[in-house]
C-alpha cells in the first residue's frame, strides 16, 4: 500500500479520465475525421466483408463484433453511433448504408438492432482504401487478442465533409458538414500553391453544406473570420416559397429546415406559440411532409405580407438557427488544438502524403519479393535437369540448390513449392514478361519515392478521382444548402401584429378609461362613477396609438389594443401611465405617423412638434413642453388647418397663419400672443376660406361662423382685438 495525499490522487485520476475522454471519445482526428467508436465500427464492418457491393448483415452482428473485439462499451451507445452514420438527414455523406427503420427527421428512434441491417457505403469504403497495404499503423485491441487501426488511410476528406461534434473535459468541438466537391477544390488549390490565403480557400469553400439544406444567411466577412480563426457561427434559415391560391389568398410552404432541428418538435413549438397568441400573423400550420419536407403556414389574412410573417417565425422559432464552429481536433501528434480551414486541409494533405509513401513502399517490397522469386524460377528453368536431380537424390535439396545455384532462401523455397504444371515452356515466357513489367513498375515507384513533385501530382490525381466519384455531378454530391445574402432587418409594423378592429375610446373626467367595440355613437347611455362624467370619446382602431397630454407638458403613449374592455367603468388611466396625481389630462388624440401637433402653455407660448417626436416608449412619458413657474400646458391640437386663432384671458382674439409657428422637438416655444395681464384662454385651428366657427351658448349647441376676419388677422405675438359680437362669455371656441 502506498500513502498519498487525497488532492494528488484526485488530480492524477481526474487527469487520466480527462485525457481518456479527449483522446478516445470526444474529439475527432484531423486526418480521417473519425472518433474511435466510428473507426472501430467501420473496421468491424470491413472484417465482416460488409462492402458496398456485398449483402447486408444484422446490425446486432456488427455491434456484437465491435463491443466484443474493439470497443468495450454499452451496446446501445455503439448502436446509436452506427445509426447516426446511416441517417442521411444527420450525416452529409453517410458512411453506413442502412436497411430498415433508422429513425427520421421528426426525432423518432431507430428500430432495435435485431431488426435493422447495414453495410458500408462507397464513402465508408474510401476511408479504408489501402488499409491492407501498410498505409497506417495498427495497435493491439483492449484485450490484446487482435489489432485495430490507429487512424484510417482516408481517401475522402471526412472531417470537413461530414463534420463532428463532441464535448470533452474542458474543451469541445463542433464542425459543420461541407460539400466534398468544394473541399476537393480547396485541396487542389493548396497543392498548387501551399501559401494560398484563407480568403482564396473560402472562395472554393464558401460555407457549410448541411444535409437538410436550408439557406446560409451569414455575411461573407463573418464566414471568412470564422474559417480564419477556427471559431465562429453560421446563421441558417429554412427555405420557403409562396404558393398562390384563389381569391388573392396564399400560403407559405417550408421545403427545407435547418440542420439538427426535429420537425415534429418545430411544429409543436409553433402550435404552442399560436395558442399563446405570440404569432398573431399566423392562422394555421400543417405538416404535409412525406419523404420530402412540406410545412404549410396559412396567414391570418391575405393582407399579411409574406416577409412579415416569415420574419416573425424566424425570430420566434427554430426556422432560423445558429450553428457554432469550433474546429478543435486532434492533430497528427494526437494533440488537441483549434485549427483554421487552411491548417485542417494541410493536415489532410500531409496524411495523404504519408499514406502514399507507405503504400508505395509496401508495393515496392512486394515487387522486390516477387522479382526475387521470379529470378529463382528463371534459374530453375535454365537448369531444370539439375534441379530435378537435386530434388530426387539429395537429402537436403534446399541447401544444395542454394549452394549450387547461389540462391536465396526465398528463391529455394519458391522452387521447391513450384507445381509440376509450371514446368511447361509457356510458363517460362510468362515469367519473363512478368519480370519485365514488375521491373518497369519498380522503377516508377522508386522515381515516385524520390520526387516530391511526383507524389503531389499523384495525390492531386487521387483527389480528382474523389471529386469525380462524390462531386457535384453526382446525386449525393450536389450542394444542398443555398448560399444566400445576409437578410435585411425587417421591421414588422404594429398594424401587422394586431388584429385591426374598430373601437371607441372613452375617458372620463376623473381619468377612467375603456374601449368599446365598434365605432358606436350611442355613448349617452354610458354609466360612470358617482360624480364622474365623460370627457373624451375618440374613434380609433386596435392598431392605433393613443397620445395623452398632461398639464405638466408631458406626452404619454398607450397602445389601443392594450386598453381595458368596455365592461364596467374601465380602469384608472394612472395604472397604465405614471401620471402624478397633481397633474391632469389636457388632451387625448390618435397618433398620426406623419402628423404635427400645436402645443401651447398658459403663458401664451407654443410651437409645432412632429407627432413621431412625442411618442413615448415608457410609462413615464416624454417631456415636450417646458413650463415656467406657475404655468400649465393647455393646448395640444393636431395641425390639419392653415390658420391659428388665439384667444387670451383678456378676451382678445388674434389670427395668423400656422406657418408662423416654428417646429421644434422640445422647449418653451415662441410667443403666440402678448398680454399685459392674464394669459392664454383657448386656441383653435381652422381654414381661413371656411371661416372661424365657435359654439354658441345654450343647450341646443348652435354654432356660428364668421368669414370676414380681416380686422383680427395679424402677425404672431400681437395683442389682437376683441372678438366679434356674440362671442361666448365662456371665452372658449367650444
Amino acid at each position: 500500500m502506498r500513502e498519498t495525499r487525497l488532492a494528488d490522487a484526485l488530480s492524477e485520476r481526474y487527469l487520466a479520465y480527462a485525457m481518456s475522454t479527449i483522446m478516445s471519445r470526444s474529439l475527432p482526428d484531423v486526418r480521417d475525421g473519425l472518433k474511435p467508436v466510428h473507426r472501430r465500427l467501420l473496421y468491424a464492418m470491413r472484417q465482416l466483408k460488409l462492402n458496398p457491393e456485398q449483402g447486408f448483415k444484422k446490425c446486432a452482428r456488427v455491434v456484437g463484433d465491435v463491443i466484443g473485439k474493439y470497443h468495450p462499451h454499452g451496446d446501445q451507445s455503439v448502436y446509436d453511433a452506427l445509426v447516426r452514420l446511416a441517417q442521411d438527414f444527420a450525416v452529409r455523406y453517410p458512411l453506413v448504408d442502412g436497411q430498415g427503420n433508422f429513425g427520421n427527421i421528426d426525432g423518432d428512434n431507430a428500430a432495435a438492432m435485431r431488426y435493422t441491417e447495414a453495410r458500408m457505403t462507397a464513402v465508408g469504403a474510401a476511408l479504408m482504401e489501402g488499409l491492407d497495404e501498410d498505409a497506417i499503423d495498427f495497435r493491439p485491441t483492449y484485450d490484446g487478442e487482435d489489432h485495430e487501426p490507429i487512424v484510417m488511410p482516408a481517401a475522402f476528406p471526412n472531417l470537413l465533409a461530414n463534420g463532428a461534434a463532441g464535448i470533452a473535459v474542458g474543451m469541445a468541438t463542433n464542425i459543420p458538414p461541407h460539400n466534398a466537391d468544394e473541399l476537393c477544390d480547396g485541396l487542389i488549390k493548396l497543392i498548387d500553391n501551399p501559401d494560398t490565403s484563407i480568403a482564396e480557400l473560402v472562395r472554393c469553400v464558401p460555407g457549410p453544406d448541411f444535409p437538410t439544406g436550408g439557406v446560409l444567411v451569414e455575411p461573407r466577412e463573418n464566414i471568412l473570420e470564422s474559417y480564419a480563426t477556427g471559431r465562429g457561427s453560421f446563421r441558417l434559415r429554412a427555405k420557403w416559397e409562396v404558393e398562390k391560391m384563389t381569391h388573392g389568398l396564399y400560403q407559405i410552404v417550408i421545403t427545407e429546415i435547418p440542420y439538427q432541428v426535429q420537425k415534429a418538435k418545430l411544429v409543436e413549438r409553433i402550435a404552442d406559440l399560436m395558442f399563446a397568441k405570440k404569432l398573431p400573423l399566423l392562422a394555421d400550420v400543417r405538416d404535409e411532409s412525406t419523404d420530402l419536407i412540406r410545412l404549410v403556414f396559412e396567414p391570418r389574412s391575405r393582407a399579411v405580407e409574406p416577409e412579415h410573417l416569415m420574419e416573425m417565425l424566424f425570430k420566434n422559432t427554430e426556422l432560423e438557427t445558429r450553428f457554432g464552429l469550433n474546429m478543435n481536433v486532434l492533430d497528427g501528434d494526437n494533440t488537441p488544438r483549434v485549427m483554421n480551414l487552411r491548417e485542417v486541409l494541410r493536415a489532410f494533405l500531409a496524411h495523404r502524403q504519408v499514406v502514399l509513401v507507405r503504400r508505395t513502399q509496401h508495393r515496392l517490397e512486394k515487387i522486390n519479393h516477387r522479382l526475387e522469386v521470379l529470378a529463382g524460377y528463371l534459374i530453375a528453368y535454365l537448369n531444370l535437369d539439375e534441379v530435378i536431380r537435386i530434388i530426387r537424390f539429395e537429402d537436403e535439396p534446399r541447401k544444395e540448390m542454394m549452394r549450387v545455384f547461389e540462391l536465396s532462401e526465398v528463391q529455394a523455397d519458391a522452387i521447391l513449392n513450384m507445381r509440376l504444371r509450371s514446368l511447361r515452356k509457356l510458363e517460362e515466357m510468362e515469367i519473363k514478361n512478368e519480370h519485365s513489367k514488375l521491373s518497369e513498375e519498380k522503377a516508377g515507384l522508386e522515381a515516385l519515392l524520390a520526387s516530391d513533385e511526383m507524389r503531389w501530382t499523384r495525390i492531386r490525381e487521387e483527389i480528382e478521382q474523389t471529386r469525380e466519384k462524390f462531386g457535384k455531378k453526382t446525386e449525393l454530391g450536389k450542394r444542398r444548402t443555398e448560399i444566400g445574402d445576409a437578410p435585411q432587418e425587417i421591421d414588422v409594423p404594429l398594424e401587422a401584429l394586431i388584429e385591426r378592429e374598430p373601437i371607441m375610446v372613452i375617458c372620463s373626467r376623473m381619468g377612467w378609461i375603456r374601449a368599446l367595440k365598434g365605432h358606436t355613437t350611442e355613448i349617452a347611455d354610458l354609466k360612470f362613477k358617482d360624480g364622474d362624467e365623460s370627457r373624451f370619446a375618440i374613434k380609433a382602431f386596435t392598431t392605433d396609438k393613443l397620445l395623452i397630454m398632461s398639464s405638466a407638458g408631458r406626452c404619454y403613449t398607450m397602445g389601443c389594443d392594450k386598453l381595458p374592455g368596455g365592461r364596467g367603468h374601465g380602469e384608472p388611466i394612472r395604472l397604465s401611465i405614471d401620471l402624478p396625481q397633481e397633474h391632469e389630462i389636457v388632451s387625448m388624440t390618435i397618433h398620426r405617423p406623419n402628423g404635427r401637433l400645436l402645443v401651447a402653455s398658459s403663458a401664451g407660448r407654443g410651437f409645432q412638434v412632429a407627432e413621431s417626436d412625442v411618442v413615448a416608449q415608457t410609462k413615464n412619458g416624454k417631456q415636450i413642453l417646458n413650463l415656467g413657474k406657475g404655468e400649465t400646458a393647455l393646448i395640444f391640437e393636431q395641425v390639419d388647418k392653415n390658420h391659428v386663432a388665439v384667444l387670451g384671458e383678456n378676451r382678445k382674439l388674434l389670427i395668423f397663419p400656422v406657418e408662423e409657428v416654428p417646429e421644434m422637438t422640445r422647449g418653451r416655444g415662441v410667443i403666440l400672443q402678448k398680454y399685459k395681464q392674464g394669459g392664454l384662454a383657448d386656441v383653435t385651428l381652422f381654414n381661413i376660406e371656411d371661416g372661424l366657427t365657435w359654439t354658441m351658448g345654450g343647450s341646443e349647441g348652435r354654432k356660428r361662423t364668421v368669414t370676414e376676419l380681416d380686422e383680427w388677422i395679424g402677425k404672431r405675438a400681437g395683442s389682437g382685438r376683441l372678438p366679434p359680437n356674440g362671442f361666448p362669455r365662456s371665452n372658449r371656441f367650444e
